[in-house]
């Protein structure tokens, strides 16, 4: 059974710096592009980044509104995804997910979701 568990969320005044972490099992973690994915408060759900590790190297991609001041990475011997968020704005406050893909490839496709942590940016 694939099982995606996040941590790492909490409550962060504007400019401050969380690390999330996401918990993979019940698959070969090492074979599939991983993301990051965020829903605001009364908003739809953003693709934040995306990150495949293969054989030439790994492959990082970033949206523009976080460029610059997140670093999605992972470490395949552990089964884990992360998401080092530095800079935090308020507009950065959502439920943070991270998601599955269901290959190895950059398309923004999912097949299994965790079950999100709350990050807040506030004063």
């Amino acid at each position: 059974e694939v099982q995606l568990v996040e941590s790492g969320g909490g409550l962060v005044q504007p400019g401050g710096s969380l690390r999330l972490s996401c918990a993979a099992s019940g698959f070969i973690f090492s074979n599939y592009a991983m993301s990051w994915l965020r829903q605001a408060p009364g908003k739809g759900l953003e693709w934040v980044s995306i990150i495949v590790s293969s054989g030439s190297g790994v492959t990082e991609n970033y949206a523009d509104s976080v460029k610059g001041r997140f670093t999605i990475s992972r470490d395949n011997a552990k089964n884990t995804l992360y998401l080092q968020m530095n800079s935090l704005k308020p507009e950065d406050t959502a439920v943070y997910y991270c998601a599955k893909s269901p290959g190895q490839g950059l398309e923004l496709e999912y097949d299994y979701w965790g079950q999100g942590t709350q990050v807040t940016v506030s004063s």
